[in-house]
């Protein structure tokens, strides 16, 4: 039996069939009950995100930035948006996209909806609370109102909160918008200012296998004119016979501007790119799917893609370089070299047993330890190959902007080994430097665990280490009789 609320406000009960493991045998409910029962997750739904909120604010509070460094490490201005807002510490995102198990740039979001309901928009938060409001909507006023005054906020909200469950989200989006600039003028210039700091370019990897989706956050204006700019480019290309489909031909288009700009005032560069393939595959004798910068492709792609870098056979394309990583059964790291280092291990053998043609010694692995602070260039390519990307969970930031950390400090007689060397992107960096009380322990395999101050731990491992495969039955109980002779009972 379930209770909800009727139109005006009665109580109705509403009984369901059950069936005997306990859950609701629905094929019996009729559409009304069906649609009771999905309002009532709804409402439920609401009430579980204001109590989300409730406990993020109550960890907030636990959470000051009289820690957060001021001097030598504090975090550089313009670098990001982020901040501590309100006092609160810059290192709690990080803390909650753990607890969450989140991205940090979603933790953030909720942290910020969470103090904007409280601090302007109480009857909102109390709507929400009592399932009254849903999620979608409680979220559209708090993104729309987060910059704007407290008591324009208020105002705002109490013209809009009797008939917002009666908009669309959409719809209240932009009645709220409107009777923000009518009232405070100033916040749009705020909300400017914010989202134009927030804009970045993202890659977003595509359900179709090898491509991705490039997105710029823009002033409209500007996005409304670089896709003029690009479809006129595409139809001249159609109007000369390029029987592709116009809208594959303004990508084409767009890729050439980005990565051959021409008269464009910026300095030449060269793109870093980092393709991850196996040797089978690339032989055509595997198909295992490879990775580009970490976004997964296929083998024949790859194949492709060496061929049109001057890279097939496993040479080294101009201007760029090669490193051959070598994996075991797991996909765990054994060695990291160059096709010329390999080609001279080739040619001098085993040092020890240098007339023996297949003595079994091993001639490659990690690079070793070294006594200094800073790690040793095969160092550097080894972890770079083991990592590709920042190693914190739910982190998918680069290696090409990531830092080489000691998981236990140097300074505490944390060796300079690849034992206890981790790629870590300089925000997160600077977390396990100056945030108190989080604890980053490292198993020999790269595996890297993180225990925030809650005691929340989450575990990364290398992108390419796998679980073991698992063990033949006979393997996990050898003394197990057989299954006809299982003692009772049966």
């Amino acid at each position: 039996m379930t209770s909800t609320a009727g139109p005006l406000g009665a109580v109705v009960d509403v009984f369901f069939a059950v069936d005997w493991h306990g859950r609701p045998d629905r094929s019996s409910w009729s559409d009304e009950q069906l649609a009771t029962a999905l309002q009532d997750v709804q409402r439920r739904r609401a009430m579980a995100a204001a109590e989300e909120a409730e406990l993020v604010l109550a960890l907030a509070g636990r959470r000051p930035a009289d820690h957060d460094p001021a001097g030598p490490g504090a975090r550089r201005p313009g670098w990001t948006s982020e901040s501590g807002a309100g006092g609160i510490s810059e290192f709690l995102p990080a803390e909650l996209s753990a607890i969450l198990n989140l991205g940090r740039g979603t933790a953030s979001l909720r942290l910020a909806r969470a103090l904007t309901w409280s601090e302007k928009l109480p009857a909102t938060f109390a709507a929400l609370a009592a399932g009254q409001l849903d999620e979608r909507r409680a979220q559209a006023l708090a993104d729309v109102l987060a910059h704007t005054r407290a008591a324009v906020a208020g105002q705002v909200e109490q013209a809009l909160l009797p008939e917002a469950c009666n908009l669309s989200v959409y719809k209240l989006t932009d009645r709220a918008i409107a009777l923000m600039l009518q009232l405070d003028a100033a916040a749009a210039d705020e909300r400017r200012v914010a989202a134009e700091r927030a804009a970045d370019v993202h890659v977003h990897p595509s359900p179709t296998d090898g491509r991705s989706t490039l997105a710029a956050d823009l002033p409209t204006d500007e996005a409304v004119e670089c896709l003029d700019l690009v479809d006129q480019l595409a139809r001249m290309l159609k109007a000369d016979g390029d029987d592709r489909p116009i809208g594959a031909l303004r990508a084409h288009v767009l890729s050439l501007l980005v990565r051959r700009p021409a008269d464009s005032g910026l300095p030449s560069v060269s793109a870093h790119v980092t393709v991850t393939a196996d040797l089978a595959a690339l032989g055509g004798t595997g198909s295992a799917p490879a990775e580009v910068n970490g976004l997964p492709i296929t083998a024949t792609h790859v194949r492709e893609l060496l061929a049109r870098v001057g890279a097939l056979g496993l040479g080294t394309p101009d201007g760029g370089d090669l490193t051959v990583a070598f994996t075991g059964p797991d996909g765990q790291l054994l060695a990291s070299t160059t096709p010329a280092e390999l080609a001279r291990i080739a040619r001098r053998g085993c040092p020890h047993h240098p007339d023996s043609v297949q003595c079994g010694c091993p001639v490659l692995g990690p690079p070793p330890g070294t006594e200094a602070y800073a790690p040793t260039d095969r160092q550097r390519a080894f972890l770079l190959a083991r990592d590709r990307r920042c190693r914190f969970p739910n982190c998918g930031q680069r290696v090409a902007w990531a830092d080489l950390d000691h998981v236990v400090e140097h300074a505490r007689d944390g060796a300079t080994d690849c034992a206890n060397l981790c790629c870590l992107c300089r925000s997160h960096h600077r977390l396990k430097t100056f945030a108190p009380r989080w604890r980053f322990a490292m198993d020999c395999d790269g595996t890297l665990h993180v225990t925030t101050p809650s005691g929340v731990t989450r575990t990364t491992s290398p992108p390419g280490l796998r679980p073991p495969a698992p063990k033949p039955p006979d393997e996990l109980a050898p003394d197990r009789p057989a299954p006809g002779d299982d003692p009772p009972p049966f």
